[in-house]
C-alpha cells in the first residue's frame, strides 16, 4: 500500500452496513488520491471502511456524507479513528463537535497498516506462527524418513502460516 505514504487514511467502523446509495461513490469521483489516472478514495471490507484523502477538509466532507444517514449508514464515532503522515499538520480532527482520536497504527485484513510503512510486525507474527506450526508436526517429522513426504508435511503444515498467518 504505497499510497499511505503520500496520504492521510482515516479508519471508519460503522455499526450498520448497507449500501442504498451507490450513487454517492459516483460523485467522489474527484476526491480521494490519483492513482494510475484515478481517484483513490476508500477501501471496503465487511463492516469496515478506509477513507483516503490528500488534506483533512475532504476526509471531513466524506465522513459527513457518510453519517448524514443520505447513503443508509450511521457512522460509529467512538470507534471511528484516523491516521496521518508527516506531511499533514498537526489539528484537531473532530465531527460533529466529537474529537475523533488518532492512532499510529491499525489491522485491516489481517495486516497491520503504519504511515512507517513498517513491515516488522508483521513478519515477526508470521515467524511465530510458522515456528508454532513446526513445533506442531515436528515429532512427526522427525520419524519420518521419507524426504518428499517431510517436504510435503512442510508445504502443507509450515509454509501456509508462514505465508498467510493473519490472526492479530
Amino acid at each position: 500500500m504505497f499510497v499511505c505514504m503520500y496520504v492521510c487514511m482515516y479508519v471508519c467502523v460503522f455499526t450498520q452496513f448497507c449500501f442504498t446509495g451507490k450513487n454517492t461513490f459516483r460523485e467522489w469521483e474527484d476526491l480521494g488520491v490519483k492513482v494510475d489516472g484515478r481517484c483513490l478514495h476508500h477501501l471496503r471490507f465487511a463492516d469496515d471502511i478506509v477513507l483516503i484523502t490528500p488534506n483533512i477538509e475532504q476526509a471531513k466532507q466524506i465522513l459527513a456524507e457518510f453519517d448524514s444517514g443520505r447513503i443508509g449508514l450511521r457512522l460509529n464515532l467512538m470507534k471511528t479513528m484516523f491516521m496521518k503522515n508527516g506531511l499533514v499538520p498537526d489539528a484537531p480532527f473532530t465531527l460533529n463537535g466529537m474529537n475523533i482520536s488518532e492512532c499510529s497504527s491499525y489491522g485491516h485484513l489481517g495486516r497491520e497498516v503504519n504511515m512507517m510503512n513498517d513491515l516488522a510486525p508483521g513478519l515477526c507474527r508470521r515467524k511465530r506462527a510458522a515456528w508454532r506450526a513446526f513445533k506442531n508436526v515436528e515429532g512427526l517429522v522427525k520419524n519420518i524418513k521419507n524426504i518428499r513426504l517431510r517436504a510435503l508435511l512442510f508445504d502443507t503444515a509450515v509454509l501456509p502460516a508462514l505465508t498467510y498467518a493473519s490472526d492479530f
